[in-house]
């Protein structure tokens, strides 16, 4: 689905790229690590509590490299520790090969078992507000998760509310014509909370299943931008708010 929307443009794709680099390169040490913990189990005949200790010290090191919070390191190395003692010899599978299926499952439960899907409203529009830091990439999110919803029969309207960032609302336009979604816009003379309240009276209008908002990207130390927020938020009542992160936030974003 994330990959569905191109810009024509080419407008960040020098960015993007850079990020690829960094990505490869975060989950190149990942997996070097991993890869290093695996290799220290090569001719063994069963996994003990003596011969994991050393790959379980490159685990531990590639999940903090990899910017994984110290607790939660410490809480996987130990569930992934208790696991490995304590499973059988199973025939035909190395200790290096039972090593690596006990931290996949770890990882799955770490990184959330369930899928949210989305929630939508018994009546009337299903209201989406995008929120989060200044170059995360909700505008583009925005359409990406138009495109989603409209292949499943649903409907769209993008409603541009960044009114700070040049070409903001420029690009939501591009991109909805891209993915053939019709788009609200105010200008930028227009207070986000008012283009909210028009953009969904727009939607309303014209029957739209769902409705999804751009906003600015924003700190949540700056209370003037954050008490912004909250007034779209009132406009809006939005079935869902969904949070834009980059992925090399690292665990920082808990604290978005």
């Amino acid at each position: 689905m994330w990959g569905s929307v191109k810009s024509k443009n080419g407008v960040g794709t020098g960015r993007r790229r850079m990020h690829g680099v960094i990505k490869a390169e975060m989950f190149g040490q990942l997996t070097s690590g991993l890869e290093a913990a695996w290799s220290k189990l090569k001719g063994e005949e069963v996994l003990t509590k003596e011969n994991i200790v050393e790959p379980m010290k490159d685990i531990r090191r590639a999940l903090l490299e990899a910017d994984v919070s110290l607790p939660v390191v410490r809480r996987f190395v130990q569930a992934v520790s208790e696991q490995a003692v304590g499973v059988g010899v199973i025939r035909g599978v190395t200790p290096d090969q039972q090593l690596v299926k006990i931290v996949s499952d770890e990882l799955v439960k770490l990184m959330g078992g369930e899928v949210s899907e989305l929630v939508f409203a018994k009546s009337g529009p299903t209201v989406i507000l995008l929120a989060g830091l200044q170059g995360v990439g909700k505008t583009t999110v925005c359409a990406k998760l138009a495109f989603y919803l409209k292949k499943q029969g649903k409907s769209c309207m993008l409603v541009a509310g960044d009114v700070y960032r040049p070409a903001a609302i420029d690009q939501l336009v591009i991109l909805g014509k891209q993915v053939d979604v019709p788009v609200y816009t105010a200008g930028t003379g227009v207070k986000p909370a008012e283009i909210a309240k028009q953009g969904l009276q727009e939607a309303k209008r014209k029957n739209i299943d769902m409705v999804i908002m751009d906003t600015a990207g924003r700190l949540q130390i700056d209370k003037t931008m954050m008490d912004e927020l909250k007034e779209v938020k009132q406009e809006l009542n939005p079935t869902e708010v969904l949070l834009v992160v980059d992925a090399m936030t690292g665990q920082e974003a808990a604290g978005v």
